[in-house]
């Protein structure tokens, strides 16, 4: 579909000193004729992205988690014991349930079609926009299963309601023939769904991985208490010494408290006992389970999180609060004991060595993406700070002994911050008097590394908009000229050489490769800043590729982060609002602007051309913006309970990667342009 003009977007005027003759001559013919409409599900298979996020194996899978919370919706709300997850040998899958079936009775808006036939085949429609059908679910915008749909090559829909047996076949989201009944079925109800990803999208020779399969089931087991999920695939699929049977049944009547137990099973820990419940969340929002320990030593901790049963590997507003409901239990706890180095504690302390499940249900979350990665509904930090704050303060309570080796514990992380800190402020003051720094870098001019961060900022232009953006305090500035250095393909002749990578180096002051030490760097934390264009993504991906090849401790310790400024902003009525891409303006259309006519859509073309105002409250002050931190297999799980080995698969993956799309062979890059052109369908140049 045609993107919307803004006053912004200057289509009607030429720029001061300019001819207006830098165009192309061939779009001088630019009319109605070069309007594209898409209709049905052809959005879906024209961007796949922008739905499933990417057309890889990690895209794929999520095509399988999209049917499978569909099942998990029907056993929350109380009407589905049992899910059944088959792998079948021709890489097809199937998800069947004993829930209550989707209706197969006419639609009263389509006449002739089935609500079946509707809610496969059409965007944003399905039973989780109210409450009426499902009070809590992890479907929100009707896209799901009509998303799997538009990317399978072939689909059957088995429905059993009322003791009959409907079915309804599909093909990259049409229907293969009329909704049909087919025999009766007197001790069944429920849907089952087969489905079988589409070569065309995925490639030919991209499979599904039963190890990934096998963990999404038994995390989602653990998530709803009480809740059956059967498991099976071939023994022929399964990669030799991975830890996947070929036929399984996870049930867990003590939900998160047996996942933690399991995972901690032989690992020392603080406390004998975890801290785990279930919790109402005050006004009737819906209910908390929670599960954590501390590992004792410096052992490294973990957090995994969920939402309806969705893993949020990025945290999110629930995170938040469990954070500050902790950090402020412990250091009440402190003060009541007499200790007065407890009001030093932080969140970061308290965390740190912590092994953390929750999982929130509420009514209509809002997510930042459609694969729901983050949790940003913002009224949930307080309503689960709220309720775990009083269950964490009568669990110190009960037991003092254990609450005073955890509270000394937590006192001795936040003293060895204290001191790491120290170290870092004089190395910074020592490393800034003895090193010639960039003269291009806007150093911050807090003495101290605390809450500091640098932007690596592309080009000069979008530099001088950040600089005038910037907190000066906490805030650096770093422009590079252009694209840097691929330096995995690269000499290191020619990466000593390079002016940028130079520049960096010196500006962050913790060395590279073996000599690369976090402690050390000048700030907390290294945020990229790009264009939210195809050049932008593809400097980040160059910058992302530095600092895997030469800086990987900043990645491992969470240092890297990638910021995001939108693309859009919609504004009508005196308000106006951002959106991060196209999906997320559309879902900021129907949300903010529903049944609004007029709304001023204007797209931002790059960072030097935003206004520094609206670049501060977008994308850099901390309070309103955005982050990615940039991570690597194992540093924090996605949502599944991925084993140790699984880990080691993905690391060898990543390194994979980077040597086909980066490296000096250009033929795996060739095939992969490839195997991904029938994707493009238009390209900005």
């Amino acid at each position: 579909m045609a993107d919307l003009l803004s006053s912004q977007d200057n289509f009607s005027t030429p720029p001061a000193g300019s001819d207006g003759n830098n165009a192309n001559r061939s779009n001088n013919n630019y009319s109605a004729e070069q309007i594209e409409v898409l209709e049905g599900l052809e959005p879906v298979r024209k961007r796949p992205g922008m739905y499933i996020g990417g057309t890889d194996d990690k895209a794929m899978h999520h095509l399988v988690g999209e049917i499978l919370d569909n099942s998990m919706d029907e056993a929350v709300a109380g009407y589905a014991s049992r899910i059944e997850i088959e792998l079948h040998e021709d890489q097809s899958i199937t998800i069947r349930d004993n829930g209550r079936g989707i209706p197969v009775d006419e639609h009263a808006k389509f006449p002739g079609k089935s609500a079946l036939e509707v809610i496969m085949t059409t965007l944003h429609a399905g039973g989780k926009f109210s409450d009426k059908a499902y009070e809590t679910s992890g479907g929100l915008h009707g896209v799901g299963i009509s998303v799997v749909n538009a990317l399978s090559d072939r689909m059957r829909v088995e429905v059993v309601r009322d003791q009959k047996i409907y079915i309804q076949d599909y093909s990259r989201g049409l229907p293969q023939g009329d909704l049909r009944q087919e025999g009766r079925a007197a001790n069944r109800r429920g849907t089952t769904v087969t489905f079988h990803p589409d070569p065309e999208i995925f490639g030919e020779k991209i499979k599904f991985k039963p190890a990934w399969l096998y963990h999404m089931a038994r995390s989602k087991a653990y998530l709803f208490r009480g809740v059956e999920i059967r498991w099976q695939c071939p023994s022929n699929m399964i990669p030799e010494g991975a830890s996947v049977e070929e036929k399984a049944v996870f049930k867990f009547p003590n939900g998160l408290q047996d996942f933690l137990e399991e995972r901690l099973r032989d690992k020392a820990t603080l406390v004998p006992n975890p801290y785990a419940g279930q919790l109402k969340l005050s006004e009737g929002k819906g209910r908390v389970e929670f599960a954590l320990s501390w590992l004792g030593g410096a052992g490294e901790g973990f957090a995994q999180s969920y939402c309806n049963t969705i893993p949020t590997p990025q945290g999110g507003t629930h995170e938040s609060g469990l954070r500050s409901a902790l950090s402020r239990g412990l250091k009440a706890y402190g003060e009541m004991v007499g200790n007065k180095k407890a009001a030093q504690i932080t969140a970061e302390d308290v965390m740190a060595g912590a092994c953390v499940l929750l999982s929130v249900f509420i009514k209509d979350p809002q997510f930042q993406g459609q694969t729901k990665e983050k949790l940003a509904t913002a009224e949930v930090t307080r309503l689960v700070d709220t309720a775990m704050r009083d269950s964490f303060d009568h669990w110190l309570s009960e037991d003092t002994g254990r609450a005073g080796q955890l509270l000394e514990a937590v006192i001795e992380r936040a003293e060895e911050r204290r001191r790491r800190r120290e170290d870092r402020d004089m190395m910074r003051k020592s490393a800034t008097k003895r090193t010639r720094l960039p003269g291009k870098l806007a150093d911050c001019s807090r003495s101290s590394t605390k809450e500091t961060e640098i932007f690596i900022v592309e080009g000069d232009s979008a530099g001088g908009s950040a600089k005038q953006a910037r907190n000066r305090e906490t805030q650096a500035i770093l422009p590079l000229r252009g694209k840097i250095l691929n330096v995995v393909s690269a000499t290191r002749d020619k990466i000593r050489a390079n002016s940028e990578i130079q520049d960096m180096t010196q500006a962050l002051g913790c060395g590279t490769g073996r000599d690369c030490d976090p402690d050390k760097m000048r700030y907390d934390r290294v945020i990229i800043l790009t264009d939210a264009d195809v050049d932008g993504a593809h400097i980040a991906a160059l910058l992302i590729t530095f600092f895997y090849a030469e800086m990987r401790p900043i990645i491992e310790n969470g240092m890297l982060y990638i910021a995001q400024p939108p693309l859009y902003r919609l504004a009508a009525g005196g308000k106006s609002v951002y959106a991060m891409d196209d999906a997320h303006r559309e879902q900021l259309l129907e949300r903010e602007f529903k049944g609004k006519k007029k709304v001023e859509i204007s797209r931002f073309k790059g960072l030097g051309e935003m206004p520094a105002k609206q670049l501060k409250d977008t994308t850099m002050n901390p309070d309103s913006r955005v982050l990615l931190r940039v991570t690597l297999p194992g540093m924090k799980p996605s949502g599944d309970d991925f084993t140790d080995d699984l880990k080691e698969i993905e690391m060898a993956e990543v390194k994979d990667l980077v040597e086909r799309l980066m490296g000096k062979n250009a033929e795996p890059r060739f095939k992969f342009i490839q195997d991904n052109a029938a994707f493009v369908k238009e390209i900005d140049v």
